[in-house]
């Protein structure tokens, strides 16, 4: 079957079970072929049948109390019904039904504030008990799907790994299957190693997961091999783009993301991400543009509210824009984002309890996401609890060991135990260097090694220092502390004249030390019986 026809199956197959991620999913691939591929005009996909029989009849009343999430009802229509499509939607929401009664029983708790501890779906056991059976034999490859979903949610992630794997296996086209098996798969290798099928989905998967898990190299390197297959794909283009935004690429993921608005301007996929990047480059003229459409366009959504509440984030109103983000959690409680970004707005509000809560159920809801778990360590170290923090940033630099910002936060850690632990921090400081685009591991390392008395080491880090603010034409506190150092060094040396051009160096910067470099030089000279040397080398020779 060729993958335009099998994309067009999965489309009519999905939709009929409810899989409507699915059923967009391999409709938004359909649009990514090239159209020479896809104009061919192919037979019907289904044969037309002229009678319906009565199970017809049921499953499309069952569709209908489905659509508008009347789960039980449309369980119970299907209660005879044998055929596997209706089979599958007849199970599938027996599930969703105990799903929605999870939520309602969380949202109950605590005057509507999620419990810590997440009711369960009490549907599970018996799914699990009657899919068993029914996939002992051939099976259908939703009904594989079904049953690893239903051990990923009981926690059975080997049983679930099985169930999933097999399930692509029958039915490549089914995303959602492989969204579920993303979730069972710790890392790349052990997703490599389970034997997928050669498909394209396979390449998408893999480009996902990889993205999940913040190796975007390699998810830009599967999404360049799907590129020529699906030129137009706008799946292919938002992993793209969030790969980049992993890789703080914020440009390169600004001008994507303005091609998905391109292509479709009233979209909501993703535009929470996009918003981030208008926050972080603090563009508040896009983002209020950005908040104003998409609230035209769909006001109760979970990526609007949460594009607001970056807006109202940033013009400092973090009030609003908790609110917001509390709002986004009512109409998802699973939005990792909003979880996140809520506990941002409560460090601002100076409301620790509330942010680590926040950033708890963020860590609850995907626990390989290492913001969450950075965020935590910022609230413990902003409450001086440096070594409860350090848990925290330990849990973030395993996820992301290539952020300098990880490890550079251990090394903060480090230094608050004291001259004892010293050692540890430079290591961190270290670790950091080579993936540090902001030069703070340099700083922290030259300030460690002159409090450890090791000036020469100090000196060194303190010139790298220099040179990177030269480099990039930049000016501040790290360069003053750096030129004065280096002046108090060369001068314990007695190599004057690199002293006294650090010095001239400090003239150039703000009250405070324009008045200790000239104290310092006023110094230098008269140790040299040359006081009436000029000051500044273009100022006139004292009369």
């Amino acid at each position: 079957m060729s993958i335009v026809r099998e994309l067009r199956q999965a489309v009519v197959d999905c939709n009929a079970r409810g899989l409507m991620e699915s059923s967009r999913w391999a409709a938004q691939q359909l649009a990514g072929l090239p159209e020479e591929e896809t104009g061919t005009g192919e037979a019907s996909l289904e044969p037309v049948q002229p009678v319906w029989s009565r199970e017809d009849d049921r499953h499309a009343l069952a569709r209908c109390h489905f659509d508008v999430k009347e789960y039980r009802s449309a369980a119970h229509v299907l209660s005879d019904c044998t055929s596997p499509k209706s089979t599958f939607l007849r199970l599938y929401s027996l599930y969703l039904a105990g799903e929605k009664r999870k939520e309602e029983e969380r949202a109950e708790a605590a005057g509507g504030r999620p419990p810590r501890v997440s009711p369960q779906n009490a549907e599970l056991e018996g799914l699990e008990a009657e899919l068993s059976r029914l996939c002992a034999g051939p099976a259908d490859g939703f009904l594989l799907y079904l049953l690893g979903l239903v051990r990923l949610d009981g926690a059975s992630l080997d049983g679930a790994r099985q169930a999933l794997v097999a399930a692509v296996r029958a039915y490549p086209a089914n995303w959602c299957a492989w969204k579920a098996l993303q979730r069972a798969c710790p890392d790349l290798p052990a997703a490599l190693a389970l034997g997928l099928p050669e498909h394209p989905a396979r390449a998408f998967f893999l480009a996902s997961l990889a993205v999940d898990l913040h190796d975007s190299g390699e998810a830009l390197g599967w999404l360049e091999e799907l590129a020529p297959r699906f030129p137009a794909s706008d799946v292919l283009v938002q992993l793209a783009a969030e790969a980049h935004y992993n890789l703080q690429n914020f440009d390169e993921a600004q001008a994507l993301f303005e091609d998905l608005l391109a292509r479709d301007p009233h979209r909501l996929e993703g535009m929470d991400v996009y918003s981030n990047i208008l926050y972080v480059k603090e563009e508040s003229a896009a983002l209020s543009h950005l908040a104003h459409s998409t609230a035209l366009n769909d006001k109760y959504r979970t990526e609007t509210c949460c594009i607001i509440g970056n807006y109202h984030s940033l013009k400092g109103q973090h009030e609003r824009a908790a609110q917001y983000f509390r709002r986004a959690l009512k109409l998802n409680p699973n939005c990792l984002s909003a979880w996140t970004l809520m506990g941002h707005e409560y460090v601002e509000l100076k409301n620790p309890p509330a942010a680590i809560e926040a950033y708890r159920r963020a860590v609850d809801v995907n626990p390989r996401d290492y913001r969450a778990w950075y965020g935590l360590g910022q609230t413990y170290e902003l409450v001086d609890m440096p070594y409860h923090a350090l848990y925290y940033f330990k849990r973030a630099v395993f996820l992301r060991p290539r952020d300098a910002r990880m490890w550079n936060a251990m090394g903060h850690c480090f230094q608050a135990g004291g001259e004892a632990e010293y050692g540890l921090a430079i290591r961190c400081h270290m670790r950091a260097l080579p993936h540090d685009k902001e030069g703070v591991s340099l700083h922290e390392l030259a300030k460690l090694h002159a409090r450890l008395g090791q000036r020469a080491q100090a000196a060194h880090y303190h010139r790298l220092v220099l040179e990177r603010m030269d480099a990039e034409g930049l000016e501040g506190q790290d360069a003053v502390e750096a030129l004065t150092y280096l002046a108090d060094c060369y001068e314990a040396e007695g190599d004057t004249t690199a002293a006294e051009a650090c010095l001239t160096r400090l003239l150039e910067y703000g009250a405070h030390s324009k008045e200790s470099a000239r104290s310092a030089m006023d110094q230098l000279r008269c140790a040299l019986g040359s006081a009436a040397t000029p000051v500044r080398p273009d100022t006139p020779p004292s009369r």
